[in-house]
């Protein structure tokens, strides 16, 4: 399943390089010259390292 960036909640389980991610912080930006707005996920993996991805707020982002 998939969610757009900016549907993102802290707590949420995301897969990135094909590992389970839980979500710890999601920050959304204001509008900028491009057009869009950026989120910021901040994403703790099962290693414990943090990852931080910075996306549009329409970006497709899969869902545990």
């Amino acid at each position: 399943m998939k969610k757009q960036a900016k549907d993102i909640k802290k707590g949420d389980k995301i897969k990135i390089a094909g590992n389970e991610c839980g979500v710890e912080d999601v920050e959304i930006s204001n509008i900028g010259k491009h057009g869009k707005s950026k989120v910021r996920i901040s994403v703790i993996t099962p290693l414990n390292e943090k990852i931080i991805l910075i996306r549009p707020e329409d970006y497709p982002i899969d869902l545990v």
